[in-house]
Order: C-alpha cells, then sequence, then structure tokens
C-alpha cells in the first residue's frame, strides 16, 4: 500500500563524529533509494506515510516513527550487539573495496564486491529479523536502512 511508506527519514547526526566522502556518498545514495521505493509497515494501528528517525542510544538502535513529522506514534529499540560483528565486516571489506578501486585489477575489484555484497545482505537479513513481529519491510528497504544502521556505527 502506498501509506506503508517512509517518506521523510533523518540520522542523528550527533552519533556520528565526521563522515568521509565515500560514506557521505553511500547514505546519500541510501536515502534517495529509500524515499525512492520503500516498505515499511509498523505492526499495530498505524497508517502512514511515515517519518523515520535513526538513532543509537545506550547502544540501542532506536527506530523513533512520526507521521506526518508529528509526534511519534512508535519507537522501537533494537540491541546493537546484535549488528556489532556484521557492522564491523562490513566497514573492513568496504576499506579494502575503496582501496581497491584505485589500484586492483577488474576481476580483483569484483571479487571484493561481491563479498560486500554479500556481507551487506548478511546484515539486511538480520535486520529483516530483528523487526519481525514490529515492522514488516521488505528486503531492499531492509537494505537501505542497514546502509543507514552502519552509518551511524561511525562513532568515536
Amino acid at each position: 500500500m502506498a501509506d506503508h511508506r517512509i517518506v521523510n527519514i533523518t540520522l542523528d547526526e550527533g552519533s556520528v563524529v565526521r563522515w568521509n566522502p565515500d560514506v557521505d556518498h553511500e547514505r546519500k545514495v541510501a536515502i534517495f533509494d529509500l524515499l525512492e521505493e520503500n516498505h515499511f509497515a509498523p505492526v499495530g494501528d498505524f497508517s502512514g506515510p511515515y517519518h523515520l528517525h535513526l538513532a543509537i542510544e545506550e547502544n540501542r538502535l532506536i527506530f523513533e516513527i512520526k507521521q506526518d513529522g508529528s509526534e511519534a506514534v512508535g519507537r522501537i529499540a533494537l540491541a546493537t550487539t546484535a549488528f556489532r560483528r556484521i557492522v564491523r565486516d562490513y566497514f573492513q571489506i568496504c576499506e579494502t573495496y575503496f582501496d581497491a578501486i584505485k589500484t586492483a585489477s577488474p576481476s580483483r575489484i569484483e571479487a571484493i564486491d561481491m563479498g560486500r555484497r554479500s556481507v551487506h545482505n548478511e546484515g539486511s537479513q538480520l535486520l529483516v529479523e530483528r523487526l519481525d513481529g514490529k515492522v514488516d519491510i521488505d528486503f531492499d528497504t531492509a537494505r537501505r536502512l542497514f546502509t543507514l544502521i552502519c552509518v551511524l556505527h561511525l562513532r568515536g
């Protein structure tokens, strides 16, 4: 349904020290793609479209859900511990990928990119599982949200 979607998303920028150009580009692309097409349906008697604010508070990933930018109609907290390993692995492979695109052969870049997508898919599937029973999302929405969750983990 058209009303089961995110129309605005913000990140708690207080959670982030600084984004390098590669991370900032990934963030912008994820937000653009997410707003273009997504499925986001919180469980309960809610109707969208939704405004979503993502933050990390006290080792919890917070999804603050609003309708029409008004007060929050829902707040979901997920433990960040479940995501730590996968986010760390994703950062490591992204760093390798961004280094490789400067000097590596096309076949090496492709192999690293396949690994990067695999780790990203694993994190996206974990997000779908953790949100089960709280929010119904499709896999593409989960992929874009996982990218934004990774950005939030860039803290000092």
